[in-house]
Protein backbone atom coordinates (compact mmCIF):
# COMPACT_ATOMS: atom_id res chain seq x y z
CA UNK A 1 0.00 0.00 0.00
CA UNK A 2 1.36 3.28 -1.41
CA UNK A 3 0.84 6.15 1.28
CA UNK A 4 1.26 9.82 -0.65
CA UNK A 5 0.59 12.61 1.33
CA UNK A 6 -2.15 14.37 -0.88
CA UNK A 7 -2.91 18.24 -0.94
CA UNK A 8 -5.52 19.08 1.70
CA UNK A 9 -7.60 19.65 -1.10
CA UNK A 10 -8.56 16.16 -1.75
CA UNK A 11 -9.80 16.48 1.79
CA UNK A 12 -11.98 18.89 1.30
CA UNK A 13 -13.70 18.01 -1.95
CA UNK A 14 -14.67 15.11 -4.31
CA UNK A 15 -13.50 14.80 -8.16
CA UNK A 16 -17.46 14.38 -10.21
CA UNK A 17 -17.49 10.65 -11.17
CA UNK A 18 -20.34 8.96 -13.07
CA UNK A 19 -20.94 6.30 -10.55
CA UNK A 20 -24.02 5.98 -9.57
CA UNK A 21 -25.11 7.53 -5.50
CA UNK A 22 -27.90 6.25 -3.17
CA UNK A 23 -29.10 7.52 -0.10
CA UNK A 24 -29.90 5.29 2.36
CA UNK A 25 -31.58 5.14 6.18
CA UNK A 26 -29.34 4.73 8.81
CA UNK A 27 -31.33 1.89 9.53
CA UNK A 28 -30.53 0.36 6.62
CA UNK A 29 -26.56 0.10 8.14
CA UNK A 30 -26.48 -3.48 9.11
CA UNK A 31 -24.94 -3.83 12.45
CA UNK A 32 -25.31 0.22 13.11
CA UNK A 33 -26.79 0.31 16.24
CA UNK A 34 -23.99 -2.51 18.16
CA UNK A 35 -20.76 -0.57 16.87
CA UNK A 36 -18.73 1.92 19.09
CA UNK A 37 -19.43 4.92 17.55
CA UNK A 38 -17.22 6.77 20.04
CA UNK A 39 -14.03 4.83 18.77
CA UNK A 40 -15.64 5.99 15.52
CA UNK A 41 -15.55 9.77 16.34
CA UNK A 42 -12.42 9.70 18.38
CA UNK A 43 -10.34 8.47 15.06
CA UNK A 44 -12.65 11.16 13.06
CA UNK A 45 -11.42 13.71 15.50
CA UNK A 46 -7.68 13.32 14.26
CA UNK A 47 -7.87 14.55 11.12
CA UNK A 48 -11.51 16.52 11.21
CA UNK A 49 -9.46 19.93 11.41
CA UNK A 50 -8.57 19.42 8.38
CA UNK A 51 -11.57 19.77 6.96
CA UNK A 52 -12.44 23.77 6.45
CA UNK A 53 -14.63 24.18 4.13
CA UNK A 54 -17.79 25.83 5.39
CA UNK A 55 -19.88 22.47 5.83
CA UNK A 56 -17.37 21.08 7.54
CA UNK A 57 -17.12 23.50 10.02
CA UNK A 58 -19.76 23.54 12.57
CA UNK A 59 -19.26 19.32 12.40
CA UNK A 60 -16.19 19.47 13.78
CA UNK A 61 -17.09 21.97 16.45
CA UNK A 62 -19.47 19.93 17.52
CA UNK A 63 -17.74 16.16 17.19
CA UNK A 64 -15.45 17.44 19.95
CA UNK A 65 -18.76 18.13 22.38
CA UNK A 66 -20.23 14.67 21.27
CA UNK A 67 -17.29 12.67 21.99
CA UNK A 68 -18.37 11.64 25.72
CA UNK A 69 -20.47 8.67 25.67
CA UNK A 70 -20.84 6.09 22.63
CA UNK A 71 -25.13 7.13 22.91
CA UNK A 72 -23.64 10.65 22.62
CA UNK A 73 -21.08 10.07 19.43
CA UNK A 74 -24.11 7.88 17.76
CA UNK A 75 -26.33 11.05 18.02
CA UNK A 76 -23.85 13.05 16.63
CA UNK A 77 -23.35 11.06 13.45
CA UNK A 78 -27.25 10.44 13.14
CA UNK A 79 -27.99 13.91 13.56
CA UNK A 80 -25.64 15.48 10.92
CA UNK A 81 -24.94 13.07 8.47
CA UNK A 82 -26.54 11.15 5.80
CA UNK A 83 -25.58 7.20 4.44
CA UNK A 84 -24.61 7.74 0.75
CA UNK A 85 -23.45 4.65 -1.25
CA UNK A 86 -21.32 5.73 -4.24
CA UNK A 87 -21.11 2.95 -7.04
CA UNK A 88 -22.74 -0.56 -7.35
CA UNK A 89 -21.94 -3.91 -5.00
CA UNK A 90 -20.31 -5.48 -4.27
CA UNK A 91 -17.35 -3.79 -2.70
CA UNK A 92 -13.43 -5.21 -2.64
CA UNK A 93 -11.69 -4.86 0.92
CA UNK A 94 -7.82 -5.57 1.88
CA UNK A 95 -6.10 -5.04 4.52
CA UNK A 96 -2.74 -3.45 5.35
CA UNK A 97 -0.93 -2.82 8.26
CA UNK A 98 2.41 -1.60 10.25
CA UNK A 99 5.61 -3.98 9.81
CA UNK A 100 7.91 -4.29 12.33
CA UNK A 101 11.36 -5.13 11.02
CA UNK A 102 14.93 -5.61 12.00
CA UNK A 103 17.67 -3.67 9.98
CA UNK A 104 21.06 -2.01 10.76
CA UNK A 105 22.58 1.04 9.98
CA UNK A 106 25.59 -0.17 7.61
CA UNK A 107 25.99 -2.73 5.18
CA UNK A 108 26.80 -6.46 6.44
CA UNK A 109 26.61 -9.82 5.18
CA UNK A 110 22.83 -10.11 7.40
CA UNK A 111 21.65 -6.83 6.60
CA UNK A 112 22.66 -6.38 2.88
CA UNK A 113 18.82 -4.87 1.27
CA UNK A 114 18.52 -1.12 1.97
CA UNK A 115 15.51 0.85 1.56
CA UNK A 116 16.40 4.39 -0.02
CA UNK A 117 15.79 7.76 0.84
CA UNK A 118 13.92 10.41 -1.83
CA UNK A 119 16.41 11.44 -4.21
CA UNK A 120 16.48 15.22 -4.47
CA UNK A 121 16.54 15.97 -8.26
CA UNK A 122 13.23 13.22 -8.27
CA UNK A 123 9.86 15.56 -8.93
CA UNK A 124 6.36 14.94 -8.14
CA UNK A 125 5.40 13.28 -10.99
CA UNK A 126 8.25 12.66 -12.17
CA UNK A 127 8.99 8.96 -14.26
CA UNK A 128 12.33 7.72 -12.16
CA UNK A 129 13.97 4.57 -12.70
CA UNK A 130 12.19 1.72 -12.23
CA UNK A 131 12.19 -0.98 -9.26
CA UNK A 132 14.59 -3.15 -11.57
CA UNK A 133 17.04 -0.57 -12.17
CA UNK A 134 17.43 0.71 -8.60
CA UNK A 135 17.88 -2.54 -7.42
CA UNK A 136 20.46 -3.00 -9.88
CA UNK A 137 22.42 -0.30 -8.22
CA UNK A 138 21.33 3.17 -9.58
CA UNK A 139 21.06 4.78 -6.74
CA UNK A 140 24.32 2.97 -4.65
CA UNK A 141 26.58 5.02 -2.90
CA UNK A 142 24.63 8.09 -3.13
CA UNK A 143 24.44 7.76 1.33
CA UNK A 144 20.20 7.84 0.49
CA UNK A 145 20.42 4.36 2.24
CA UNK A 146 18.13 5.09 5.83
CA UNK A 147 18.67 1.39 6.89
CA UNK A 148 19.74 -2.16 5.50
CA UNK A 149 17.14 -4.82 5.78
CA UNK A 150 17.79 -8.99 6.24
CA UNK A 151 15.43 -9.31 3.72
CA UNK A 152 14.24 -8.45 -0.10
CA UNK A 153 11.13 -9.36 0.22
CA UNK A 154 10.54 -7.17 3.45
CA UNK A 155 11.83 -4.67 1.70
CA UNK A 156 9.23 -4.67 -1.72
CA UNK A 157 6.69 -5.51 1.48
CA UNK A 158 7.47 -2.34 3.30
CA UNK A 159 7.05 -0.24 0.05
CA UNK A 160 3.55 -2.30 -0.36
CA UNK A 161 2.33 -0.74 3.16
CA UNK A 162 4.22 2.38 3.18
CA UNK A 163 5.25 2.83 6.66
CA UNK A 164 7.18 0.73 9.47
CA UNK A 165 9.40 0.94 12.40
CA UNK A 166 12.55 -0.89 12.12
CA UNK A 167 14.70 -2.07 15.25
CA UNK A 168 18.22 -1.91 14.68
CA UNK A 169 21.33 -3.44 15.73
CA UNK A 170 21.94 -1.05 18.53
CA UNK A 171 18.56 -1.47 20.42
CA UNK A 172 17.11 2.12 18.30
CA UNK A 173 13.94 1.85 17.07
CA UNK A 174 13.41 3.88 13.44
CA UNK A 175 9.93 4.91 12.28
CA UNK A 176 9.70 5.11 8.51
CA UNK A 177 7.05 6.87 6.19
CA UNK A 178 6.17 7.46 2.86
CA UNK A 179 8.50 10.23 1.13
CA UNK A 180 7.47 9.60 -2.87
CA UNK A 181 7.71 7.48 -5.90
CA UNK A 182 9.27 6.64 -8.61
CA UNK A 183 6.42 7.59 -11.07
CA UNK A 184 5.53 4.10 -12.41
CA UNK A 185 2.20 2.87 -11.70
CA UNK A 186 1.86 -0.30 -9.91
CA UNK A 187 1.25 -3.45 -10.90
CA UNK A 188 -0.25 -6.75 -9.12
CA UNK A 189 2.59 -9.22 -8.30
CA UNK A 190 -0.77 -10.92 -7.58
CA UNK A 191 -2.38 -10.68 -10.40
CA UNK A 192 1.26 -11.59 -12.20
CA UNK A 193 1.15 -15.07 -10.40
CA UNK A 194 -2.45 -15.16 -11.41
CA UNK A 195 -1.93 -14.68 -15.34
CA UNK A 196 0.86 -16.97 -15.45
CA UNK A 197 -1.16 -19.96 -14.23
CA UNK A 198 1.09 -20.31 -10.85
CA UNK A 199 -1.61 -19.51 -8.55
CA UNK A 200 -6.03 -18.92 -8.86
CA UNK A 201 -7.53 -16.32 -7.08
CA UNK A 202 -7.94 -18.10 -4.09
CA UNK A 203 -4.56 -18.99 -3.02
CA UNK A 204 -2.71 -15.41 -4.05
CA UNK A 205 -2.47 -13.75 -0.46
CA UNK A 206 0.95 -11.50 0.80
CA UNK A 207 2.38 -14.56 2.83
CA UNK A 208 1.79 -17.11 -0.48
CA UNK A 209 3.79 -14.64 -2.66
CA UNK A 210 6.71 -14.14 0.59
CA UNK A 211 7.02 -17.79 0.51
CA UNK A 212 7.02 -18.32 -3.16
CA UNK A 213 10.17 -15.41 -3.54
CA UNK A 214 12.16 -17.03 -0.65
CA UNK A 215 11.81 -20.55 -1.91
CA UNK A 216 12.43 -18.80 -5.48
CA UNK A 217 14.99 -16.07 -4.83
CA UNK A 218 16.22 -15.82 -8.61
CA UNK A 219 12.39 -16.60 -10.33
CA UNK A 220 10.93 -15.08 -7.03
CA UNK A 221 12.89 -11.31 -7.22
CA UNK A 222 12.43 -11.38 -11.35
CA UNK A 223 8.17 -11.75 -10.11
CA UNK A 224 8.96 -8.88 -7.74
CA UNK A 225 10.14 -6.34 -10.25
CA UNK A 226 6.43 -7.24 -12.25
CA UNK A 227 5.95 -4.06 -10.28
CA UNK A 228 7.91 -0.88 -11.56
CA UNK A 229 6.95 1.29 -8.52
CA UNK A 230 9.09 1.75 -6.01
CA UNK A 231 8.57 4.30 -2.95
CA UNK A 232 11.04 6.12 -0.96
CA UNK A 233 10.92 6.80 2.88
CA UNK A 234 11.54 9.53 5.19
CA UNK A 235 12.51 8.86 8.92
CA UNK A 236 9.56 9.77 11.55
CA UNK A 237 11.06 11.22 14.46
CA UNK A 238 8.37 12.51 16.45
CA UNK A 239 6.07 10.28 16.22
CA UNK A 240 4.58 8.53 19.90
CA UNK A 241 4.94 4.90 20.30
CA UNK A 242 1.79 4.28 20.40
CA UNK A 243 0.23 6.40 18.06
CA UNK A 244 -0.38 4.69 14.55
CA UNK A 245 1.39 5.34 11.26
CA UNK A 246 0.93 8.95 9.21
CA UNK A 247 -1.93 8.67 6.64
CA UNK A 248 -2.11 10.41 4.08
CA UNK A 249 -3.69 13.47 5.89
CA UNK A 250 -0.38 13.93 7.59
CA UNK A 251 -1.61 12.60 10.76
CA UNK A 252 -2.10 8.94 12.72
CA UNK A 253 -4.13 6.40 11.35
CA UNK A 254 -6.36 4.29 13.83
CA UNK A 255 -6.30 0.21 13.89
CA UNK A 256 -9.85 -0.78 12.57
CA UNK A 257 -11.19 2.75 12.56
CA UNK A 258 -9.17 4.09 9.68
CA UNK A 259 -9.43 2.80 5.86
CA UNK A 260 -7.33 3.84 2.89
CA UNK A 261 -9.84 4.68 -0.21
CA UNK A 262 -9.58 6.27 -4.00
CA UNK A 263 -10.29 10.06 -3.42
CA UNK A 264 -11.75 10.18 -7.10
CA UNK A 265 -14.70 8.90 -5.62
CA UNK A 266 -14.35 9.23 -1.33
CA UNK A 267 -13.33 12.50 -0.02
CA UNK A 268 -10.36 11.89 2.75
CA UNK A 269 -11.73 12.54 5.96
CA UNK A 270 -15.21 11.11 5.97
CA UNK A 271 -16.42 8.63 7.93
CA UNK A 272 -17.54 5.44 6.05
CA UNK A 273 -19.98 2.75 7.08
CA UNK A 274 -18.40 -1.02 6.22
CA UNK A 275 -19.51 -3.95 5.62
CA UNK A 276 -17.19 -6.58 4.93
CA UNK A 277 -17.59 -9.97 3.82
CA UNK A 278 -15.92 -13.15 4.33
CA UNK A 279 -14.14 -15.53 7.00
CA UNK A 280 -13.98 -12.82 9.72
CA UNK A 281 -16.92 -10.26 9.12
CA UNK A 282 -16.79 -6.63 9.64
CA UNK A 283 -19.33 -4.19 10.73
CA UNK A 284 -18.10 -0.71 11.87
CA UNK A 285 -17.80 2.76 11.20
CA UNK A 286 -14.24 3.72 9.75
CA UNK A 287 -12.62 7.04 8.28
CA UNK A 288 -10.84 7.47 5.06
CA UNK A 289 -7.49 8.51 6.36
CA UNK A 290 -5.00 6.95 3.68
CA UNK A 291 -4.86 6.13 0.19
CA UNK A 292 -3.28 3.59 -1.95
CA UNK A 293 -1.39 3.21 -5.51
CA UNK A 294 -3.65 0.04 -5.69
CA UNK A 295 -7.07 1.28 -4.01
CA UNK A 296 -9.12 2.22 -7.54
CA UNK A 297 -12.75 2.45 -7.78
CA UNK A 298 -15.86 4.03 -5.74
CA UNK A 299 -16.37 0.93 -3.76
CA UNK A 300 -12.85 -0.08 -2.71
CA UNK A 301 -10.99 0.09 0.61
CA UNK A 302 -8.03 -1.01 2.04
CA UNK A 303 -8.42 -1.51 5.84
CA UNK A 304 -5.60 -0.49 8.46
CA UNK A 305 -5.45 -3.91 11.06
CA UNK A 306 -2.29 -2.67 13.21
CA UNK A 307 1.59 -3.30 13.97
CA UNK A 308 3.26 -6.17 13.89
CA UNK A 309 3.47 -9.76 12.91
CA UNK A 310 -0.09 -10.26 14.48
CA UNK A 311 -1.67 -7.18 12.36
CA UNK A 312 0.02 -8.43 9.22
CA UNK A 313 -1.03 -12.21 9.12
CA UNK A 314 -4.78 -10.89 9.44
CA UNK A 315 -4.49 -8.10 7.16
CA UNK A 316 -2.41 -10.74 4.81
CA UNK A 317 -5.68 -12.68 3.83
CA UNK A 318 -8.41 -10.29 3.63
CA UNK A 319 -9.88 -10.16 -0.13
CA UNK A 320 -13.70 -9.74 0.73
CA UNK A 321 -16.29 -8.50 -1.29
CA UNK A 322 -19.62 -6.42 1.17
CA UNK A 323 -20.64 -2.92 0.52
CA UNK A 324 -18.98 0.46 2.12
CA UNK A 325 -20.77 3.49 2.77
CA UNK A 326 -19.67 7.08 3.21
CA UNK A 327 -21.70 9.69 6.11
CA UNK A 328 -21.58 12.98 4.18
CA UNK A 329 -22.98 16.31 5.50
CA UNK A 330 -26.97 16.14 4.95
CA UNK A 331 -26.89 18.94 2.54
CA UNK A 332 -22.86 17.28 0.66
CA UNK A 333 -25.35 14.24 0.84
CA UNK A 334 -28.36 15.30 -1.12
CA UNK A 335 -26.01 17.41 -3.63
CA UNK A 336 -24.43 14.13 -4.76
CA UNK A 337 -28.06 12.33 -5.43
CA UNK A 338 -28.99 12.68 -9.41
CA UNK A 339 -31.53 15.58 -10.04
CA UNK A 340 -34.79 14.07 -11.31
Amino acid sequence: MLRPVLACLLALQMTATPAPAQMLDFEALDGWANDNHRAALTSFLETCDKLDTPDWQPICRLAADANTSDASAKAFFELLFKPVQIGTQPALFTGYFEPELNGSYTRTPRFAYPIYARPPELRDGQVFHDRATIEAGALRGRGLEIAWLEDPVEVFFLQIQGSGRIKMTNGHVIRVGYAGRNGHAYRSVGKEMIARGMRTPDQVSAQDIKQYVRSNPSAGNALLSVNPSYIFFRKISDLPADKGPIGAMGRSITTLRSVAIDPAFTPLGVPVWIEKSGDNPIRSLMVAQDTGGAIKGPQRADIFFGTGDAAGDAAGTIKDSGRMILLLPIDRAYAMLPEG
